[in-house]
């Protein structure tokens, strides 16, 4: 259907194409009047948040009809502790996809360029193309970033570089020596956004910390998230690091109240909940090494992966046997919109959910088999 208000929008917004979310369950039941249905397509924690970041968020529940702190200053207070900043270095934001927003309203504009990489998130270029930059897109290498590729995109009109890591859809991590090195090449007035929302899920002794590299980049920006390891999808809480100069450019535009109150709450109390973070870290490297061990068996590849998810190459296109799952009750997140037609990801869950994902694998892969055989 033609869009009767095309020619009245912005002319950069045409060309966009919505971010499309993991489909809810209740979505999916509704549609296929089934129900016990389980979701691994958002990377979310499969055992939530944690009791402490639960009961701070009951405890707001009397002063709803109260603003909440517009400049967020206890939870910024406590964020620049825990990574031993100053709190002028800290944005808050509805969710990090929020920073990565702020980033780009203040810093790109129609003229200049932006540069990502091939097979990242898919917010990257909405971000960029919403304002009217440039997107510039480096080919991947082994479906991580190439940051060879990357530098060889940079120049005169480039405004900011986007780097995931690790990196979402494919899981792949970048380590501390080549990150650092091309961070160090590049010039002064090009932004560096380091997306880190899946870090405390990485076990590699080479995985770089960059928010350690704050006061060496000025030209730096991290970005967190509470939505991953603790648990806090729902209520859309993240931040981003950087020098205090860019994050108060950030603030100028930052929607007032963007962060609610049961929000903050919770995202504080969760910073300080290490034990939480320990059981989930545990709970993925456990159920990670159970997944792929099935999808061995099931003689599958994949793309080896550092965060809380996996991403599987089907071998065939994706959406039959992403459709045949639904229909199993089992809602993965298939990835050929961002150029991988015959890969699915799958999050990580909890172990009876992934016995069910595993066993509706087997059942569609079979029954495609015996289809194609036939």
């Amino acid at each position: 259907m033609n869009n009767q208000f095309l020619e009245r929008a912005v002319p950069h917004i045409a060309g966009l194409t919505p971010y499309v979310p993991g489909k809810p369950v209740t979505e999916l039941e509704r549609e296929l009047g089934i129900s016990g249905s389980v979701k691994l397509a958002s990377n979310e924690n499969p055992l939530g948040c944690g009791e402490a970041a639960r009961a701070a968020y009951a405890a707001v529940a009397a002063e709803l009809g109260r603003y909440p702190d517009g400049g967020g200053f206890a939870l910024r207070s406590a964020i620049a502790a825990h990574h031993g900043v100053a709190p002028e270095q800290v944005t808050l934001g509805n969710g990090s996809n929020d920073v990565l927003d702020l980033v780009a309203r203040v810093f790109l504009h129609p003229g200049v360029e932006s540069v990502f990489s091939e097979h990242a998130f898919a917010v990257y270029p909405i971000a960029i193309m919403s304002v009217g930059a440039l997107a510039r897109v480096a080919p991947a290498r082994d479906f991580g970033h190439d940051l060879d590729a990357m530098a060889a995109l940079v120049n005169e009109q480039t405004a900011v570089v986007w780097i995931a890591n690790p990196n979402n859809p494919t899981g792949t991590w970048l380590a501390a020596e080549p990150l650092h090195a091309f961070l160090s090449g590049l010039p002064e007035h090009c932004m560096a956004v380091v997306d880190e929302a899946y870090f405390e899920y990485v076990d590699e002794d080479d995985y770089p910390d960059t928010t350690r590299w704050l006061e060496e980049f000025p030209n730096l920006i991290v970005t967190r998230t509470f939505a991953k390891i603790h648990g806090l999808a729902a209520l859309r809480v993240g931040y981003g690091l950087s020098h205090p100069h860019a994050a108060a450019l950030m603030n100028r535009v930052r929607h007032p109240f963007n962060v609610n109150a049961p929000a903050q709450a919770a995202a504080l109390a969760a910073l300080g909940d290490r034990e939480h973070v320990e059981r989930s870290i545990a709970h993925n490297h456990r159920e990670m090494a159970r997944v792929a061990a099935g999808l061995k068996a099931l003689g599958l590849d994949w793309i080896p992966s550092v965060g809380n998810f996996v991403t599987v190459d089907l071998g065939q296109p994706v959406g039959p046997v992403d459709q045949a799952l639904l229909r199993e009750g089992v809602i993965c997140r298939p990835v050929a919109n961002y150029g991988l037609p015959t890969h699915l990801r799958i999050s990580v869950g909890l172990a009876e959910e992934n016995d069910r994902l595993l066993a509706a694998l087997a059942k569609v892969l079979g029954e495609a088999s015996r289809l194609g055989s036939g």
